[in-house]
Order: C-alpha cells, then structure tokens, then sequence
C-alpha cells in the first residue's frame, strides 16, 4: 500500500451562546483542520476566539466554515440567495474568523461550505461563482490564497481561481450512492454511526486511486470524538502519515 498524507478535518465550533454540540476540546487533539462555524449555521464570536486560540496552541489548522444565514435550520436547508449578497456573506464570515485567527497568532487557512450550501455549489454554477468570489475578496484582503474544500467533479471545483483553489474531500461518516456523490441526508442510511465502520470507510477512501487531501468527521454525531480517534488510528496503523492540507504559516 502506498502511504499516503492525508488531512483529517472536523466541524467545530458548532454551538451559539451557552448551546454546545461539539466536543470541540476532544476533537481539536485528533483532527489535524478544523472548520469552524462562522455564525451563520452556528458560532459565535466569543466560540470563535475559543476554538481558534486551541487550534493554535495545538498546531491544528483553521478553516471557515461558511454558510447559509440559517441558525435555525442549522444551514441545511436549501435557499435561493443573490449571488451578490452571498458572496458578501462568505467574505464576512471568513473575515470575522479571521479577526480571532489572527489574535490567537495564526490565520485561516482554508474554506469550506457547510450543509446545503456545500451540496448547492456542487451542481449550481451561480451560487458556486458567488461563494468563489467571496473567497477571493477575502484572499485578497489576507494577501494569500485560500483553498475550498469540495466533492470531487463539483461545480465549485470547475470554477476555482488562483485566489481560492479547489481541494478534494472525502467523507469518513457519510454513504456514498456513486464515487463523490454523497447519498442525501433524508435517505436511510446517509449517515454511518459504528466508529469501526466509519474508520474503516477512511482508510478505503485515503487508499484508493485518488484519494482526497482531507477526510472529514463530523463533530455533531452522538459518537464523533470516538470515531475521530478511531479514523486516526486507523489511519495510522495503515501507515499514512496525517498532517493539514493547507498548514497555517
């Protein structure tokens, strides 16, 4: 087997105000990229400054983690936004993060859509262009690239710019109906629940032909932290080696 470097990236950050859902100290010591809540889906400023000064205490790379405006469906509901407003969304979002990234001695690192707004630029062309756009008006701000995770083959992808280019991402806890197609939420068995097998789905993606730059856990599972630690160990004894993909300099 070849070995490979891969990253492993969680959804952190995911509370608003005294609400928690992820075990945000627990994962921040296994995953190697965490993708924090900008408020829009979840977060706030003050969860934030929080996760972004571990992060950097812990070597862990911080990407935003943008998102439709929707605290109250959690950023999974689908929504028809002006591509304008959007991409001024997403440039707000990363810069807000940024503000806490940079006080806590490091800076985002990368970007990646969350929930319905990650499977809406996989297919639609204008809303993957508004997103694109406003990650290269915050690239420009910050003066260095910022690369957006994807789904391989999504429209995003097709579109990427020198100021945000596109980096694959496989998905340790999700069913897949076709290679890169993940199978929707509302379906059975969208999402896989046994550590073992979520661990085990890890090392087939890092393994495979192509395999993604980053493997993602979501934080919000009942069982996410054993089955980041479970992915890692996994990972390792197959003889990867784990490390971000888009390092904080």
């Amino acid at each position: 087997m070849d070995v490979r470097v891969i990253d492993l990236n969680a959804d952190l950050g995911e509370g608003h105000g005294p609400w928690r859902m992820t075990d945000d100290e627990a994962l921040l010591e296994i995953v190697t990229s965490a993708n924090v809540a900008c408020g829009a889906h979840a977060g706030d400023a003050a969860t934030m400054r929080w996760v972004c000064e571990r992060a950097a205490e812990l070597g862990v790379a911080i990407g935003a983690h943008v998102a439709y405006r929707d605290l109250a469906g959690f950023g999974r509901r689908n929504m028809d936004v002006d591509p304008h407003d959007l991409a001024s969304d997403v440039a707000l979002q990363i810069g807000a993060l940024e503000v806490f990234a940079r006080a806590a001695g490091t800076r985002v690192s990368y970007v990646k859509p969350h929930g319905a707004l990650y499977n809406r630029v996989a297919y639609d062309d204008d809303q993957a262009l508004a997103v694109l756009e406003g990650v290269a008006i915050a690239a420009r701000a910050m003066g260095a690239a910022l690369p957006v995770l994807s789904l391989p083959g999504a429209r995003i992808a097709a579109h990427a710019t020198e100021h945000a280019p596109a980096v694959v991402e496989g998905f340790a806890d999700r069913a897949y109906d076709s290679p890169g197609t993940l199978r929707p939420r509302s379906e059975p068995g969208a999402v896989l629940h046994a550590p073992a097998e979520i661990a085990a789905q890890a090392v087939l993606l890092a393994s495979s032909a192509e395999p993604p730059a980053s493997i993602c856990v979501h934080g919000d599972s009942p069982a996410a932290v054993e089955a980041a630690r479970a992915v890692r160990a996994a990972l390792d004894e197959a003889g990867h080696l784990l490390r971000a993909f888009a390092p904080a300099p």
